[in-house]
This record gives structure tokens, sequence and C-alpha cells, in this order.
């Protein structure tokens, strides 16, 4: 799909839903899809996060946002949050999936709970706005576009569940491509948020950890470092803008250069130096242009690959 130039208001008086709106990385985007007109849903975990953001939204003169309590890992909770931005707006065009938890230990001492949380909340909540909005999405008009917001742990090591968003997103684009939706990965660094605690907010179903305890201290020395990061509301503009021409990918920090110069040759390198049989190129040749198509907006079916 060409990356559309355009200037951004053809988004003004959409509607937005954004998961964990209310703090970090889910505010800032909120804060800028404001700046350029959209109406906003945001759900929340914290009443107190909530009336900040609803005061931020007041001082500035703003449509109040239609507030969403939710536990993005609550199937049903997410159904009913779906209806209810649908009741109140008439229809829904964007769903930016932002809320997620940030663990740190290694992976193999991960245990069942911690994979199931992690799991549960990172791409389990995507999972859960997808299967909730989407249908909506897709009947309502004009611009419409999912954001599955991930991080750099999406392409560098870390057991976040992030590369899991990423195959998920890089799948969905060309689904909902002929049907006239955006999809963009949207991959932060560091940001100046308070990610760094959610070691501090595990559910007690999923305390049987297989990571060492790390100390309170410890941990708070840790978030330090985020003090350094980018202004969340940089990232929710860079956000937008991504939504604005349609790209796929969305990588808001500019650090990771080396790091990708690596990830392909690695990738090159460890390709076989061989040819490969005609009817394998064949069958590949088939795959590219059937993605070409989808991008194009023509539905693909298993009779496109062979």
């Amino acid at each position: 799909m060409a990356h559309a130039k355009k200037d951004g208001s053809e988004w003004s008086g959409q509607v937005a839903f954004v998961t964990g709106g209310v703090t970090g990385i889910g505010l800032g985007v909120a804060q800028a899809l404001s700046d350029a007109g959209l109406r906003l849903a945001l759900s929340y975990r914290n009443e107190a996060h909530r009336e900040l953001t609803a005061r931020w939204f007041a001082d500035k003169g703003r449509e109040p946002p239609l507030f969403v309590p939710l536990d993005v890992t609550d199937r049903a909770g997410f159904a009913e949050a779906a209806e209810a931005v649908e009741k109140h707006f008439g229809a829904v065009h964007v769903l930016v999936n932002n809320a997620g938890v940030s663990v740190f230990g290694p992976t193999d001492e991960a245990s069942y709970a911690d994979y199931d949380w992690i799991m549960g909340v990172n791409f389990g909540g995507v999972v859960n706005g997808l299967v909730s909005f989407l249908p909506r999405i897709k009947a309502a008009g004009g611009p419409r576009h999912v954001v599955n917001v991930a991080s750099m742990a999406a392409f560098l090591p870390g057991p976040q569940g992030k590369f899991a968003v990423r195959g998920l997103t890089e799948s969905l684009r060309y689904n909902l491509a002929p049907h006239g939706i955006g999809c963009s990965l949207c991959c932060p660094a560091l940001t100046r948020t308070n990610a760094w605690d959610s070691a501090l907010k595990r559910p007690d179903t999923f305390a049987d950890s297989g990571f060492a305890p790390v100390a309170r201290a410890e941990l708070e020395q840790f978030g330090t470092a985020f003090e350094a990061g980018m202004d969340p509301y940089e990232v929710g503009r860079k956000v937008f803008a991504g939504m604005v021409e349609d790209r796929g990918l969305i990588l808001t920090h500019p650090e990771f250069r080396e790091d990708f110069e690596e990830i392909f040759r690695d990738s090159v390198n460890a390709l076989p130096d061989e040819e490969a049989p005609p009817a394998r190129l064949e069958i590949e040749r088939l795959r590219r242009e059937a993605n070409k198509a989808a991008k194009a907006g023509r539905i693909i079916g298993l009779s496109d690959l062979t």
C-alpha cells in the first residue's frame, strides 16, 4: 500500500479507542490524536490516573474522552467496552492496542505463570482488542486504522511477548488492506514512563515466578534510566504521523541503526548459498504477488498461492 501524502485532516472527527490511554505512551497517543481532532475512548485501571487525564482534556478545552475501566485480559470486559464505545459515539474507526507490561528476567528461568501473565497481557490483550473491535471498524466509514504498540523488544531479545505482536501485526496488515483499513506495528524504545514498575503490579494469580525477586530499591534505580527516555507525547505524534502515511512499521527512536544492520547481515548470511528448484521459486513468486495484490486491495485466498 503506497504511503498517502495527506496532512492528517481527514482523521478529524473519527473515533479512536486507546488501551492504557491515561498514562505513558497511551496518554501521549491520546493527546496527539486529540490534537488532530479525533474523538477518544480511553481504557484505564487507576482512578487517580484517569482523573489527571480528564483534567488535561478539560484544561485544553477538548471534548472529554469516554473513560472505560478495563483489564485487557478480560474478554467479556473488552466486548462490553467495544459495545460502550459504539453506543456512545455511534462508530469506531481506530484501535490502538497499547496496554502492556514489562517483565525483566532470563527467559530460560521463566515459569508457566511468567508466560501466562506476559503473553496474556502483551499478546492476549491485542487479540482481545482485535476480536472485539474489528467488526465495528470494518462497518465504519472513512479512514480507519489499527495500531499495535509493541516495543523494540519485537526486534531485540527480551521475554516480553512482543515478537508475537510483531508477527500478528505484519500478517494482519495484508488482511485489513482489502477492507481499506490501515494497520501499523509501533515499536517505541526508552520512553519517559513508569513502565519499569510492572513487576510491582503483578497479579497474585501469577505470583509463581521463575525469576529471582528484584529488590524494590534495585528496581527503582533501574527506573531512573527511563528519565532519559523520549517524551510520550513525541511518541504519540509519531504514531499519528505513521497512521496518516499508512506505514506498516512505525519506529519512533533513531538509535537502533547498528542493531538493524546486524539483524539484516545475520539474516542474509544465514541463507544457504545454493540454487532453489524452479517449483519452489514459483511458489514464492506467487506469495510475493499475492502480498502485493492484498496491499492493492484484493482479498487473497489459498488459490492465489499455488
